[in-house]
């Protein structure tokens, strides 16, 4: 302990600190006190209080079990934390940091094997490419894919802590001038936030796709690795509005940087101005040879395989028979408004992150006006994003309905969600249906001269039901949902109710 402790003592890094707190327990062995400290670090993220210096044992952090891990993690850890509020050396309680996104998106957050299999190939393309990729012919660009709740946003915070501290380590990514982009306003926060305990990520260089383009082309800088987190949100074509005057926006990026990392879901994808599809996506990086991987693993929603597949099946307008809950998910339909929001009130009572959604199906503008969701039902206003902390994480907005522009990324315990007027259900065909003309998001369908108006009214209705997909997706342990249309209501209903009947 004292060769370690005179090592930290030589770091110029730590010549101001005056005190050392020791921890020690008879019950620690070598697993346990690397996850101790692991778990330490992820919570004094989420805690906001300290800037982390030391990372010197968790670069390569994957998911592993060790005897009486349980009882560590559960245990153990809670009486440390305990003792830590205590002295004041730790502010909030564990729930409460368990449901930040900092917490859940920390760069130290253990792996998945799928997980780390990616980030450690990522890191070796990176390696491997970084000398040849300087030139304008041999750009280099690795594709990750995968759905809502795979588990995208933690390999990335993950993967760009790593590359940022191999720039500074003796490697041959020493130097290397690293960004992390992300088009999402509430996304960006939390990276932000993240960067704030931890200076290495550094906080200007986490930015929109069109703050980097302007930033690089100004001070004629060389970028070497981009990553691109939620890449399906890049902007396909010109977009005066967002100050963009490119023809689309990853290959400006591609064109900037030497290694591209692209994080990507077709399903995802929310605005006509925005669109790929994978098929377009794989013809335009072509020329750039690509590597790709995929992500499947649903990770989020903790539920069976039977209620995942009727939300993907419902998601493509097949209505099936409603699947029996689980012990970790409840899959519920609510008969009115009201019962709706009282449900989501007390769940967030008890639990903590629990919001009402909504499809985009009522005007919502950004002109300091306050507008209203469901006026002859719920009533209730829409968010409001003029703070630094994320939507999800405000308690306040309990009282506020959530869209899809700040759901997206996010985790929540608990969702209600409002499926509006543009999704229904024909009785005829027993499929949902999807009317474009009632869906209020006028941002999303901002017309593209490359497309017939058949393919445009096609894409509309992928893009309204990519909105469903990704709100159908944020709950952890719970989806309460109310149908505005009263044929989609009742057919949901009557589901429910053949369920309950086929129980007794």
């Amino acid at each position: 302990m004292n060769k370690r402790m005179k090592q930290h003592l030589q770091d110029s890094k730590r010549k101001d600190i005056k005190q050392v707190l020791l921890i020690g327990h008879k019950k620690f062995n070598q697993s346990a006190t690397y996850n101790i400290e692991t778990n330490l670090i992820n919570h004094f993220i989420g805690d906001e209080q300290f800037q982390l210096q030391n990372v010197s044992q968790t670069r390569q952090v994957q998911t592993h079990q060790y005897y009486q891990k349980d009882f560590y993690d559960e245990v153990i850890f809670k009486e440390l934390w305990s003792e830590l509020q205590k002295r004041n050396l730790a502010t909030h309680s564990l729930d409460t940091i368990r449901n930040k996104d900092i917490y859940k998106l920390s760069p130290f957050k253990e792996l998945t094997p799928d997980q780390l299999e990616i980030k450690l190939t990522i890191l070796d393309y990176c390696k491997k490419n970084i000398n040849s990729a300087s030139s304008k012919n041999s750009k280099k660009v690795f594709l990750i894919k995968g759905e809502a709740g795979t588990g995208k946003s933690v390999v990335v915070a993950s993967l760009y802590n790593t590359l940022q501290d191999y720039s500074k380590s003796n490697s041959n990514l020493k130097n290397t001038d690293n960004y992390l982009l992300v088009n999402h306003s509430e996304m960006i926060k939390t990276y932000k936030s993240i960067a704030e305990s931890l200076p290495n990520l550094k906080k200007n260089h986490i930015l929109k796709p069109t703050s980097f383009i302007n930033k690089v082309d100004k001070n004629n800088l060389h970028p070497d690795i981009v990553i691109v987190d939620e890449a399906h949100l890049l902007l396909s074509k010109k977009d005066a509005y967002n100050n963009f005057n490119f023809d689309n926006q990853l290959e400006e990026i591609i064109k900037r940087a030497k290694i591209t990392i692209c994080i990507f879901d077709p399903n995802q994808v929310l605005k006509l101005k925005s669109y790929w599809d994978s098929v377009g996506l794989e013809n335009f990086l072509k020329k750039y040879e690509p590597m790709s991987f995929n992500l499947t693993n649903q990770l989020r929603m903790q539920t069976s395989v039977e209620i995942s597949t009727w939300v993907d099946n419902f998601i493509h307008r097949k209505v099936d028979p409603l699947p029996q809950s689980t012990e970790s998910f409840k899959l519920s339909i609510v008969e009115n408004p009201d019962l709706l929001k009282e449900k989501i009130v007390q769940l967030d009572k008890n639990f903590g992150l629990s919001r009402i959604l909504a499809t985009f199906d009522y005007p919502h503008k950004k002109d300091g006006g306050k507008y209203y969701v469901d006026p002859d039902g719920i009533n209730m206003p829409w968010n409001t994003t003029d703070s630094r902390i994320t939507w999800a994480e405000r308690p306040e907005t309990i009282n506020e309905v959530g869209s899809i522009y700040t759901a997206q990324g996010f985790d929540f315990n608990y969702v209600g969600l409002i499926i509006g007027p543009s999704i229904d259900y024909d009785p005829k065909t027993e499929q949902l249906t999807v009317n474009i003309e009632k869906y209020q998001d006028t941002g999303a369908f901002t017309g593209r001269a490359d497309m017939s108006d058949d393919l445009t009214n096609e894409r509309k209705e992928e893009i309204i039901l990519n909105s469903l997909n990704i709100l159908m997706k944020r709950a952890i342990h719970g989806l309460y949902i109310y149908p505005v249309n009263q044929n989609l209501r009742n057919k949901l209903l009557d589901l429910q109710k053949n369920k309950k009947s086929s129980n007794n």
